[in-house]
């Protein structure tokens, strides 16, 4: 249920409520109930003879009531609904003191929000629009900044790559990186060393991300989802890709060192 058939449904029950309209139960003949209009539940057995409660636009078969008229629901508030079934719907209630005391908690957490934001309760949602669109700057120069650091980081890089056979092979750790960072300093240090196969690696916590990449010269030697995978089975984890670039995740950052370290022999038993 969308939110306006929500409230739809509250304002429909509590008109009901507020016009206060009195139960009146009689007991007759079920084919009497049944030609009455008084609704009847599917997989319910009923007796020869039943109990018609009339209570407002409602008219059902009931055992019992627990108000004498509508009025005594107090306040019908809807707290959650759900799908039981194929065009079922099962809605959750609270009425009377409950709905009272789940309004009173519902008007508390917004008092606490708006204390924490340092606003009126009623300017809650527009406040926190504001520090969303904060949040959407910063992560815009944070990613920014990640770039630049990243560039910075491949730059110092590239003089630590080693030739073998022919091939620049290089294998280092990314200082505060994530998985773009990791595509875009691949990107630009296969620009810069022109034949080579790369490794870059980014560690959070034990976690462990890796990019492997190979420039287009190398690839009938070295193939960077072989390449990655070689990688990241020393340190927990499993990936791939396509032949010239690929990524893959690890699950054990102690042993990522080591793991870096056997890329040259890895990649000069193939050149």
């Amino acid at each position: 249920m969308s939110e306006a058939q929500i409230r739809q449904v509250e304002a429909l029950v509590n008109a009901e409520v507020l016009a206060n309209a009195q139960a009146q139960a009689q007991v007759m003949a079920l084919d009497d109930a049944q030609k009455s209009g008084a609704m009847m539940l599917f997989g319910e057995k009923y007796g020869e003879t039943v109990r018609v409660l009339s209570i407002g636009s409602s008219k059902e078969l009931c055992g019992g009531t627990h108000v004498k008229a509508t009025g005594d629901i107090g306040l019908f508030k809807i707290v959650a609904e759900s799908g039981v079934a194929a065009g079922i719907r099962r809605v959750e209630a609270v009425t009377g003191d409950n709905a009272l005391a789940y309004l009173q908690s519902l008007e508390s957490t917004v008092n606490d929000v708006a204390a924490a934001l340092k606003a009126a309760p009623a300017e809650v949602a527009q406040r926190i629009g504001s520090l969303q669109e904060q949040m959407r700057a910063l992560e815009k120069e944070v990613t920014a900044l990640k770039g630049k650091l990243a560039s910075a980081q491949g730059d110092e890089l590239v003089n630590q790559a080693v030739d073998v056979n022919g091939i620049k092979v290089l294998a280092a750790t990314l200082q505060g990186a994530d998985a773009a960072t990791l595509r875009t300093t691949m990107d630009q240090l296969k620009n810069k060393l022109k034949t080579a196969a790369i490794v870059l690696a980014a560690v959070d916590g034990a976690k462990v991300q890796i990019a492997a990449g190979v420039t287009a010269d190398s690839l009938g030697k070295v193939k960077a989802g072989e390449l990655v995978n070689f990688v990241a089975q020393q340190v927990g984890g499993k990936g791939g890709g396509k032949p010239d670039m690929a990524m893959a995740g690890g699950t054990d950052a102690t042993k990522l060192p080591e793991a870096l370290a056997s890329v040259r022999a890895w990649v000069a038993e193939r050149v």
